[in-house]
């Protein structure tokens, strides 16, 4: 019984099981431990009165609306090592004694503007190891006395100028391990308590829009860096690539302001056409392209509502930044859609607006009619010739095939012509010679025969003969040549108008 003494101790002196205390989760005192259990949502069951919870290295997706609504004394929160995708506006507003805020490893993509109502306790908040690409204006707005805000290890690749608006007691900002090429002076100018920055292995962009935080280290803002958080790092331009921002001189930390081409300045386009309007902008940093529709101010009517008068489909009357193309789209155009526009560029270098005009026709333009087509006869198809307009309104691919065909039917023609031709010259070249064009064959039965008579056969084996035809004249009709033009010839029988002729007799 001695020995069981200790173990009696040890088990009056274990917090009591809460009767509450949801199935598989241990919890004690005002601590509950969730973590590690593969839930995909909030355990139903938690005491109200708990202030210490623990829901990491789970699953959940999401924070169901409600889910952590009786749950007001809550004092820290962990959510991390989940796969919180979105956190929806207000999903903590029921915590308003919260501290602390753990949701590093998550999948968040963007913080909408009131995700964290209601937080005006939070002393500490885990955004590090996201998704996370832009922080919006006003995104902490709520969080007056957060003196940590981790952001390390995301993908965050621009800052808006009021992003961190409202944080005057913030005392540590993680920004490194990010995709941020540039920070604006603005964007630090809340953070009135700030004692630790850090902007490490970020692509910093070191222009003259970074000029401002070389100069603010150099000058006072070493005490916020350690030896470490010093080295910002430039990765661009190729010239500054893989040097130190704070040894770059100022002198090298250049822009160049925007240039823009819009071609055309003026369209007149009919009801119902699309249209696309290319807005080309150099510059570097590269400059951000937006088109606005310039509104049009009428006498004696409000700015606000001429705002609305000039907008058009398409278009916000505050302009529509462009995705990078420099184009402006424009569909199926309609009156509203004429007016004045502005396309603009900016970069840290500054701002160049060029001005476009765009005319709408009110009337719709009636189509073409064509003339009724002949009436062929039956299995003949209509001729195109290439200069009309039937053959213009055929596709592409047709039309290039109708070409090679007739290119083709050409070749072949003078392929056969050149064949004809130097077959006629073969020919000519084995004519016998003046003076052998008559031979006198005797097979000693039917008489002479000339080469009139002879006709060339090639029998299946390509071997060629000379057959006597006797149904053929002795001599090939034409022309006879008076003796006056020939002359006197020997061998030869009055009457016949020959040149002299060599006579063969062949015997079989």
């Amino acid at each position: 019984m001695a020995h069981r003494a200790p173990v009696l101790l040890l088990l009056l002196l274990l917090p009591p099981r809460s009767k509450g205390c949801p199935a598989a989760c241990r919890c004690y005192s005002a601590t509950v431990e969730c973590g590690a259990l593969q839930l995909r949502v909030v355990p139903q069951g938690i005491p109200p009165g708990t202030q210490t919870l623990f829901l990491q290295d789970n699953s959940i997706a999401r924070l169901e609306p409600g889910a952590l609504a009786p749950l007001v004394s809550l004092r820290h929160l962990y959510l991390h090592n989940n796969s919180l995708h979105a956190l929806e506006s207000g999903a903590f507003r029921a915590q308003p004694r919260l501290l602390e805020l753990a949701l590093t490893g998550n999948r968040l993509r963007g913080l909408r503007r009131g995700a964290f109502t209601g937080l005006a306790h939070l002393r500490v908040l885990y955004l590090a190891g996201n998704q996370l690409a832009r922080l919006l204006d006003f995104t902490f707005l709520h969080l007056p006395r957060l003196q940590e805000l981790h952001l390390q290890e995301n993908s965050i690749e621009l800052l808006e100028d009021q992003a961190l608006a409202g944080l005057s007691s913030l005392a540590l900002l993680d920004l490194s391990r990010n995709q941020l090429g540039t920070i604006s002076q603005e964007a630090l100018q809340p953070l009135a308590s700030l004692q630790v920055l850090r902007l490490t292995e970020n692509p910093w962009r070191c222009d003259c829009a970074l000029h401002w935080l070389g100069a603010w280290i150099k000058e006072g803002g070493q005490r916020l860096l350690s030896s470490r958080d010093k080295k910002i790092m430039c990765a661009e331009p190729p010239r500054l690539a893989l040097q130190s921002l704070l040894d770059v001189s100022g002198s090298s930390l250049i822009c160049i302001p925007p240039s823009v081409h819009v071609e055309p300045l003026e369209v007149t386009a009919n009801l119902g056409e699309d249209l696309r309007v290319a807005c080309q902008a150099s510059g570097y940093p590269q400059p951000l392209v937006t088109w606005r529709k310039v509104p049009q101010l009428r006498e004696n009517q409000p700015q606000t509502q001429a705002q609305l008068e000039g907008w058009a489909p398409g278009l916000d009357g505050h302009g529509a930044p462009d995705t990078g193309s420099g184009m402006l789209f424009l569909t199926n155009i309609t009156l509203a859609h004429a007016g004045k526009y502005e396309c603009e560029a900016s970069n840290a270098g500054g701002a160049v607006r060029v001005p476009f005009s765009l005319l709408v026709n009110a009337t719709r333009p009636h189509p073409p009619v064509s003339p009724a087509p002949a009436v062929l006869p039956d299995g003949h198809e209509p001729q195109h010739e290439e200069g009309s307009m039937a053959f213009r309104a055929l596709g592409l691919a047709t039309q290039t095939a109708i070409a090679a065909a007739i290119a083709l039917l050409a070749l072949t023609a003078l392929l056969l012509a050149a064949m004809i031709c130097r077959r006629r010259r073969r020919r000519k070249k084995a004519r016998a010679p003046p003076g052998e064009g008559t031979l006198f064959v005797n097979d000693y039965s039917d008489g002479p025969c000339t080469f009139a008579q002879l006709e060339e056969l090639r029998d299946e084996r390509g071997h060629e003969m000379f057959v006597i035809d006797r149904s053929k004249p002795l001599f090939v009709e034409g022309p006879v040549e008076t003796p006056e033009d020939v002359g006197t010839t020997e061998g030869l029988a009055p009457g016949f108008g020959l040149p002299p002729c060599v006579a063969y007799e062949i015997h079989c």
